[in-house]
C-alpha cells in the first residue's frame, strides 16, 4: 500500500485583486503540487481576491481591522481565524497590513515583495524604484517578521527596468516572475513544514 501524505495546507491573506492568490490557485489544482489553499482571508470585504477564492471553492473569512477596538484584538482574531483552519504555512499574498505578535507567533508565514529588498520596501516599491533610476529590480520571497519587508530573505529574482517603463508597465513585468517565485517558495516550505 502505498504512504499517500495529504497535500500541505495554506492560508492566504489578501487586501485586492488577487492575482498571486490565483497563481497559487492553479498551482494547487495539480495533485503533484502538494499544496492546498486551506481558506483566503482579508482585512476588506467586497474585493476581487475574495471572488476568485469563492469560484474555487475555497472558504473565506474577512477580519477588519475597523470591527475591532484596536490593533491588538484585531490581531488576536486574524491569528485565531488563521489557527482554526490549521495551516501548514501563511502567505500574504498582496495583504497591506503589518501583523501583529499573536498573529506571527502562529505557523510560518511568507511573503512577496515587488522589489530586490531590502531595497524599496513598502507599499510603493515599483513607483520607489524607478524614482530612484534603478537599472535592474525584481521580486523577493521572504519570511513576514514585526518589521516593513525585514523578514528573512529566501530567494530574489531580477528584472530589468526598460527606458520606457512606467509604474504600471514594470509592476506587470514583476508580477509575472513574483507569481512564479511564490508558487515555488510556498511548495517548498509547506512541504518542508509538513515533512517535520
Amino acid at each position: 500500500m502505498l504512504d499517500v501524505k495529504p497535500p500541505a495546507g495554506v492560508v492566504v491573506l489578501v487586501s485586492g485583486s488577487g492575482t498571486l492568490l490565483q497563481a497559487l490557485l492553479d498551482a494547487s489544482l495539480d495533485p503533484a503540487y502538494g499544496v492546498r489553499v486551506l481558506a483566503v482571508g482579508a482585512d476588506r470585504g467586497d474585493i476581487e481576491g475574495l471572488r476568485r477564492a469563492e469560484r474555487a471553492g475555497v472558504e473565506t473569512f474577512v477580519c477588519r481591522v475597523g470591527d475591532f477596538p484596536d490593533r491588538g484584538a484585531w490581531d488576536v482574531a486574524l491569528a485565531a481565524e488563521i489557527a482554526s483552519r490549521g495551516p501548514d504555512l501563511v502567505v500574504t499574498a498582496g495583504f497591506l497590513k503589518i501583523l501583529g505578535p499573536r498573529t506571527l507567533a502562529g505557523p510560518p508565514i511568507l511573503n512577496t515583495h515587488p522589489a530586490l529588498l531590502p531595497s524599496f520596501p513598502g507599499a510603493h516599491a515599483v513607483r520607489d524604484a524607478l524614482a530612484h533610476g534603478v537599472k535592474v529590480t525584481g521580486t523577493t520571497a521572504h519570511l513576514v517578521d514585526a518589521g516593513v519587508d525585514t523578514g528573512p530573505i529566501l530567494a530574489q529574482r531580477a528584472v530589468d527596468v526598460l527606458d520606457d517603463d512606467t509604474e504600471d508597465s514594470l509592476h506587470e513585468r514583476i508580477k509575472v516572475v513574483e507569481r512564479e517565485l511564490l508558487v515555488e517558495w510556498v511548495a517548498r516550505l509547506a512541504v518542508e513544514k509538513r515533512q517535520g
